[in-house]
């Protein structure tokens, strides 16, 4: 019997390992082909961006020279412009239309795209008033006093007032190592809020909010602003010495996208908020911004097994997701 068993054992480790080196083969095989493929399309599309950036190269650094000689080359002035009112204005744009929608329940053609159907549909005003003032606490009274001590961090390294523009490629560069500080910090950080009594007395205000809107994404308590939100994406360009129109582009980039993570609708030929929202409404899965480390972490598995999961991608057409792949019905009883 003892025989039987230690042979039955052997030729299950067999069989893993058979197993594991065909997936080993098969990854090996996919992600070669991908990688050319991917080699390929990468290489096709900078050489177009670059013809675009030649062309339009002149016109942005003359741009940024007219701005730098307007204020009279004042690093500080350039700092706050750049820094702060840039972004702030590309945050308060995009989450202005979001909100009309999200009140009025007009127009149809932004409503329609709604994730969480009957949810906020119209918003609770107060509730929104609400979010509203604590967003603007957290960006002048928590965000600005942090571009202080960042301001000073970049005057050191020298390169952030330069008359010369970054590359293209090198901003391409920056923009990718932006990406990857800021998942890895937001990931860590936010499922460290996560943890009872940081949850009860901190992060517990964020998720007031089980269906989303725009600007709920830096609605949240100061220490948590401060952990999860800014410094996430102040580290990038701290460490790279970015150039300012590049801290520029990041920062209006990063607050757009998180709006557009919160704002509640999968919007057509839009980055899916399909992920976060899923977050919203179950709390203990997809911690991260693009995924990477909850996959590596496990804390996303059962949203692979959701309908969100199946709606996770670009909408490329004009017919809301929620509608091509409905949730399952709930039974009754």
């Amino acid at each position: 019997m003892k025989k039987d068993s230690g042979y039955s054992t052997m030729a299950a480790h067999q069989e893993q390992e058979e197993k594991l080196w065909v997936a080993v083969k098969m990854s090996a095989l996919v992600l070669g082909s991908a990688l050319l493929i991917f080699t390929a399309l990468v290489n096709s599309v900078s050489w177009c961006v670059q013809k675009i950036w030649d062309t339009s190269g002149y016109f942005w650094q003359t741009t940024w020279l007219k701005l730098y000689y307007l204020l009279e080359g004042r690093e500080w002035s350039l700092f706050l412009f750049g820094a702060a009112l840039v972004p702030s204005l590309a945050f308060w744009c995009f989450n202005g239309i979001l909100m009309v929608a999200d009140v009025t329940g007009r127009p149809t053609f932004i409503t329609r795209y709604r994730i969480q159907l009957g949810k906020n549909d119209p918003v609770d005003t107060e509730k929104l008033r609400q979010a509203i003032y604590t967003a603007l606490f957290n960006q002048f009274l928590v965000s600005f006093p942090m571009l202080v001590p960042m301001f000073y961090v970049m005057k050191w390294w020298g390169n952030t007032f330069s008359k010369e523009l970054p590359t293209f490629q090198w901003f391409l560069v920056e923009l990718s190592i932006f990406t990857l500080i800021e998942e890895i910090l937001f990931y860590y950080s936010h499922r460290l809020v996560h943890l009872p009594l940081l949850y009860k007395h901190i992060h517990k205000k964020h998720h007031e909010w089980t269906a989303p809107i725009g600007v709920v994404s830096i609605y949240a308590h100061p220490l948590e602003h401060i952990l999860s939100n800014t410094l996430p994406v102040m580290t990038g360009p701290m460490l790279m010495g970015s150039h300012m129109v590049s801290i520029t582009a990041w920062f209006s980039l990063a607050l757009v996208t998180t709006s557009i993570s919160h704002c509640g609708y999968h919007l057509p030929f839009l980055p899916s908020p399909e992920f976060h929202d899923f977050h919203h409404l179950k709390f203990n899965q997809c911690y991260g911004v693009l995924g990477v480390l909850d996959y590596l972490h496990g804390t996303d598995d059962v949203f692979r097994q959701s309908k969100a999961y199946e709606r996770h991608r670009v909408l490329l057409s004009l017919t809301p997701l929620s509608k091509s792949i409905p949730d399952i019905p709930k039974r009754a009883g």
